[in-house]
């Protein structure tokens, strides 16, 4: 029998390959699975059946399928209760509408390297426009702010393209000014820099570390 492998949560999971005919369970279950992706039948069937060509989408389902399988049976016996009062997983929890789960983070840096921060942030304004709301995405100031930051220090150009975007959406965020001023900083825009880390400290005056910040810009501007 071919056996998959596969490392969940660092776990490893021995899952056995479905028969071409899944089981009745797992048909009556394919609508809320494919709308959990995001998609349509034609995902997977992406061949005509009995055409022998390979569909590695549908293979891919089929490991996908007998690993939720696997953790709901292993959780069962870890909890000592019956399946009906354990909590269950299902495919929405990870994919949320969309067939490649990613963090929003992910995606945004990916395109930046690609093709150029000016694609990374429309891409990220059409998916804000497709799925605010859904819980698909985290369209809250952490995600860009954290990238932001994470860029101030090396491109500092696209951290500021970032955090500009991100403040469109959340004009208070403290992290996202921080994050801005640090990139503005590292381009010697100083006066620019204060001038965000005055903007974040009037909005959480008891923010120490901003404050911190703040003085320390403002004593080596003076040097």
């Amino acid at each position: 029998m071919l056996r998959t492998v596969l490392a969940v949560s660092m776990l490893s999971f021995t899952i056995p390959a479905f028969a071409e005919s899944p089981g009745i369970e797992w048909i009556s279950q394919m609508p809320a699975i494919a709308n959990a992706l995001g998609v349509k039948c034609n995902y997977c069937h992406s061949a005509k059946r009995g055409s022998g060509i390979p569909e590695p989408k549908k293979e891919i389902a089929k490991a996908m399928m007998a690993m939720t399988d696997e953790i709901n049976t292993r959780l069962v016996a870890a909890v000592g209760k019956e399946a009906a009062q354990t909590t269950s997983i299902r495919c929405a929890y990870c994919h949320r509408g969309v067939a490649i789960p990613k963090p929003i983070t992910d995606i945004v840096w990916q395109t930046t390297r690609e093709k150029g921060v000016v694609a990374a942030t429309d891409q990220y304004r059409e998916l804000r426009k497709e799925f605010y709301g859904r819980n698909t995405y985290d369209f809250s100031d952490e995600p860009l702010a954290m990238l932001a930051n994470q860029l101030a220090s090396y491109k500092p150009d696209d951290a500021i393209a970032l955090a500009s975007l991100n403040l469109e959406f959340h004009p208070k965020s403290v992290n996202t000014l921080v994050s801005m001023s640090n990139a503005l900083s590292r381009k010697h825009e100083d006066d620019d820099a204060i001038a965000m880390l005055e903007k974040a400290v009037s909005f959480e005056p008891e923010n120490g570390v901003v404050r911190g910040r703040l003085e320390q810009l403002k004593g080596y501007r003076r040097k």
